[in-house]
Parts: C-alpha cells; structure tokens; sequence
C-alpha cells in the first residue's frame, strides 16, 4: 500500500479528530455542501484513536468555506484540547502529514 503524499501547497487541514465516527460526520458536512475533502490518518485512528488524530483536509481554495460551514462543530467533534502548537497548525492552516 503507497502513503498519500499530501501537497502542502495545494491541500490544509481544517479539523483534527479523535474519535473516528466525528471526523467521518465532519467530512460528510463538507461533502454534502460539495467541498472534496478527505481524511488523512484515518486507518490509523481507527485502530489507536488515542495515538493518532485524523486530520480533514481540502483543496486550499475551499478552506474558508469548508470552515464556515464547519463552524463551531469542529471544536465540538474534536472532542479534545488542541495543544497550543496544534491550534497554531490549524490557524495557519498547515497540511502536513
């Protein structure tokens, strides 16, 4: 199996998720509103959820749409405390892998 290599250039992360079910719930938001997004670190999140976050991303030019319309529900699915250097990655809207 190939890992993505995700284009920082091209792709960021709007939403870190730890349980599973939240981001698949935050993708299908974006999705429905036809935003093309996907989860990266998904598999494993769903095997350690406590190890690894899964991080939704998308097409730079849909960032700020895909974060008006996840408004305040990415805090809420998330369910936990950014770490102040994780928040500052969201802001920045980095789409490292």
């Amino acid at each position: 199996m190939t890992d993505l290599v995700i284009d920082p250039d091209k792709f960021v992360t709007v939403g870190k998720f730890l349980e599973p079910v939240n981001a698949q719930m935050a993708k299908g938001m974006l999705e429905s509103a036809g935003i093309e997004c996907f989860l990266q670190g998904e598999n494993a999140n769903s095997l350690m959820a406590l190890a690894f976050r899964a991080r939704l991303l998308v097409h730079k030019q849909d960032e700020e749409t895909a974060r008006e319309i996840l408004g305040e529900a990415v805090g809420e699915l998330t369910g936990d405390e950014l770490t102040a250097e994780e928040q500052r990655e969201l802001e920045a809207g980095d789409g490292e892998g």
